[in-house]
């Protein structure tokens, strides 16, 4: 009789463990279709516009919080080689982070330009290209103590676009570059803004997602457990400001976060090893 109890028990808190979402608020789970999901934009209304990530569509979603598909949309000149992050301007521009770049050896890093997609009065959507390299890059890839040069991270302000990059270095030091281009098409060498430690542990501190608040004045940097809030900056290097660190608890692979306002953040992970593959939202305290 013990022992059954004791079994019992141990399934019990094993089921918990592989459900740990932490300070995160399950409100959908979204469509196995969307099981690589890897970018996140909201327009502040009951929805939100997903993208997934390399091999898979070209496509844009528009999805309630319900974890319904309502649209799909095909980027028609914009291929999926590794899409990364969403974020969107003022005007209502979306953009698609075209910047995963795992071995750090792309030569065709590029940011697509949408228009306003919940406008789009068809199944297809125009792009704009806006390509970019890293000025400090010199080797494709670089030496494994460098390889500073893979991205899933962007937002807008003003007229342009800034990308923190995903430490993949051995030995880990946590290090993320902060990189703008301007807003439009084009072909640029991107402008190295500056560069942060948000922790030092591979396994949660790389840099997964960014979102910049619809005031402007927090910006939000999302990695495997953790968020990390900066407030009380000036541009362009944001994080001369004040940085804090929030330990979400949970500890899946942790994909992208938007503001839904000024105060709620969406969030979203990939399903993997039979966990995640939900939208969840976060508060603001």
């Amino acid at each position: 009789m013990n022992k059954l109890i004791l079994t019992t028990l141990v399934i019990f808190i094993t089921l918990i463990s592989c459900n740990n979402y932490g300070q995160l608020e399950v409100i959908a789970d979204l469509p196995d279709s969307l099981s690589e999901n890897s970018g996140l934009a909201s327009y502040g209304d009951s929805t939100v516009w997903v993208v997934e990530d390399g091999g898979n569509k070209d496509e844009i979603y528009q999805v309630n919080l319900n974890g319904e598909i309502l649209t799909s949309l095909k980027v028609k000149n914009g291929k999926n080689h590794d899409w990364e992050d969403l974020t969107k301007d003022a005007a209502g521009n979306l953009y698609i982070g075209d910047i995963g770049n795992n071995a750090n050896d792309r030569k065709d890093l590029v940011i697509y330009k949408l228009p306003n997609p919940t406008i789009e009065p068809g199944d297809k959507i125009d792009a704009e290209k806006i390509e970019l390299h890293y000025p400090d890059q010199k080797d494709f890839p670089p030496k494994k103590d460098h390889l500073f040069y893979d991205s899933e991270a962007i937002f807008h302000h003003g007229n342009k676009l800034y990308i923190v990059t995903k430490n993949r270095s051995k030995s880990f030091t946590g290090e993320a570059h902060i990189y703008s281009v301007p807003d439009t098409k084009g072909n640029y060498e991107a402008t190295l803004v500056g560069s942060f430690t948000p922790c030092t542990d591979w396994k949660i501190c790389q840099i997964t997602s960014i979102d910049i608040s619809p005031k402007g004045d927090k910006i939000i940097a999302l990695s495997y457990g953790k968020l990390f809030i900066f407030t009380d900056f000036t541009w362009d290097d944001f994080t001369k400001g004040n940085m804090q660190e929030i330990d979400l608890g949970a500890r899946s692979q942790l994909e992208s976060v938007c503001f839904l306002n000024d105060n709620t953040l969406l969030i979203s992970d990939e399903q993997a090893h039979g966990e995640g593959g939900n939208l969840y939202t976060y508060s603001l305290k």
